[in-house]
Formats: C-alpha cells, structure tokens, sequence
C-alpha cells in the first residue's frame, strides 16, 4: 500500500505575487501628478490664448459705438451711448457695396472650389492609372507655391482674357487658388471610405459618376463642410489677389473692391475725415459673418478633422 505524497504547505511568502523585474512597480491609489501639471498647463495656455483673442474683438465692437474722443481714451471703457447709427454711415459709404461684390464672388466660387476639389480628389485616392501619384503632387506643390511668385504672370494671363475687374476672372482665379488644399484634404479622407460600398454600388451597375454624386460625396459630408469653412474663411479674408485683379482700368470702369480692399480704402478716407468710429464699424461687418460660420458649425470642422483618424 503506497502512501500519497502530500504537497508543502503553501507559505506565505508564496501566496504574493511576484513583483515585475522590468519598469518601475505601479503605486496603487498614487495621484498622476504629471497627468495633473499637463492638465494645469494645458488648460492654462488655452485659457490665456482665448483671452488674447476674445479682447481684441471686444476692443473693436466696443470702439465701434464710442466715439473719437472715447476711442482715444480707456480701450476697453464702455460707450456713453450705444447706437446703430455709425454702421449705417459705414454701410452708406462703400462697406454695403463691398459687402454684397464679396458675396456675389464667395457664393460662385466656393462651390465650385468644393466640386472641382472632391471631384479630383476621388479620382486620384479611388483609382489607379499612370500619372496618379504625380498629379497628386502637383496638387500638393501648389499648396506650398507663394501666390506673389505668381501675381505677375498671372495678371497678365486674366488680362489676356479679358476678365480684369470682373466677377468671372476673380472666381476663377480663387478656384484654383483654393484648389491644391481641397485636393489635399479630401484625397486623404477619400481614402479613408470603406472600399466595400464603392464595389457593391460598382456591382449593382451604378456608374462611376453615379457612385460619386450617390454613394461616395454623401459619406464625404463632414469632410466636404470642414474644408467648405475653411475655404469661406481664406476667400473671404483674401486681400492680394482682388487687391491685383479688381482694379478698373480707367474712369469709366465699374468698381468692383472686396470687402478687404473696401476697408483699405474707408481707412484711408476716415484718416483724413477723423471719423473712427466708421471704421472699426466696417470691420465689424466684415468680422461678424464669419465669426457666426464658424461657431456656427464648430462642431461639424471638427468632427470632419477627427473622422479621418477615427475610421
């Protein structure tokens, strides 16, 4: 008759888990004091970006009810008297017409920019051909080209045509000036797709450009209003290229200013005419609508930004 053979008791020494030779040994219920001071830091530093952004802006509305005596006091001191009727001056003196040539190039010119872009950005991200590679980095390339190198060669082409001073010459010039950055963006959020529902439409006897307008620029959206804000934002705030291509040509030609070249001009004249409050009037103008497109769809840019990464 054999006798089992009993185990050793278990120590206690045994019943502790070995501690890991490698990296340092995690304290439990240690506050992350590194994560605390990122945090602290972080936070600090958008807190005092914002305030550098939010009192200049509040230092032009408010300097637009003071007046000249006012603005050359206190910056931030409250107005005597808050009244609409130095934005009815600034409209009556050129800012509503500037105003309105603005949004007759933006409301042509973006649109197109946006279908233009995401046409050629499909293309070149959803199918292969010899060249594709080097025509995206044409695209790229002219995203780093500085548009001065380009101004004088460029007046003399518009001019050839006969589209100085027109609406039509402008519009073309910011599509493709607007073009290499959408191609950019949107060839990399193209890519990000699932390739599954290109092939199922392509199966289903969808054609190609059935299967972009339907299926693929859809799925795009957040994509397509993200990089839609930020071409609004640069075309509106473009000063150079109006500055060179909307210049009448003689006394009888139309003037045609933007809205930047529009505020150069009313600073020149309330220079002269000491009439301030005009002026920060008309930047006012120009600022607000942005300023409400953007908060506006804040949220849907950044979303459009974060989508690419989280697919």
């Amino acid at each position: 008759m054999t006798t089992p053979i009993k185990e050793p008791a278990a120590t206690s020494t045994d019943k502790v888990p070995r501690q890991r030779s490698a990296g340092r040994p995690v304290r439990q219920g240690a506050p992350s004091t590194e994560g605390f001071t990122l945090k602290v830091f972080s936070h600090g530093f958008l807190a005092l970006w914002a305030v550098m952004i939010v009192l200049p802006l509040l230092w032009l509305v408010l300097s637009s009810f003071k007046t000249d005596a006012q603005i050359g006091g206190s910056a931030l001191s409250w107005p005597s008297e808050w009244s609409l009727d130095v934005f009815g001056r600034a409209w009556d003196k050129g800012i509503g017409d500037y105003f309105t040539n603005t949004l007759i190039v933006l409301v042509f010119s973006v649109p197109l920019t946006m279908l233009f872009g995401s046409m050629a950005a499909y293309v070149l991200a959803r199918y292969e051909f010899p060249g594709n590679r080097l025509i995206y980095y044409f695209f790229v390339g002219g995203a780093m080209f500085p548009v001065f190198l380009a101004l004088v060669p460029l007046y003399f082409m518009v001019q050839r045509f006969g589209m100085l001073n027109t609406y039509q010459g402008l519009i073309l010039v910011y599509v493709a000036y607007s073009m290499p950055f959408t191609v950019f963006f949107m060839h990399s959020f193209f890519r990000t797709l699932p390739t599954a529902v290109h092939e199922a439409a392509v199966i289903d006897g969808a054609s190609h450009t059935r299967v972009f307008f339907q299926v693929m620029l859809p799925m795009a959206k957040p994509g397509l209003l993200s990089v839609g804000i930020f071409n609004t934002l640069g075309q509106w705030n473009q000063y150079i290229l109006p500055a060179v291509l909307m210049q009448p040509k003689d006394n009888a030609d139309p003037e045609r200013y933007l809205l930047t070249q529009g505020l150069i001009q009313l600073q020149q004249q309330q220079g002269y005419a000491t009439d301030l409050p005009v002026l920060f009037a008309g930047v006012t103008i120009a600022m607000v609508p942005m300023l409400v497109v953007y908060l506006s769809f804040q949220r849907q840019v950044q979303a459009g930004l974060t989508s690419a990464t989280l697919k």
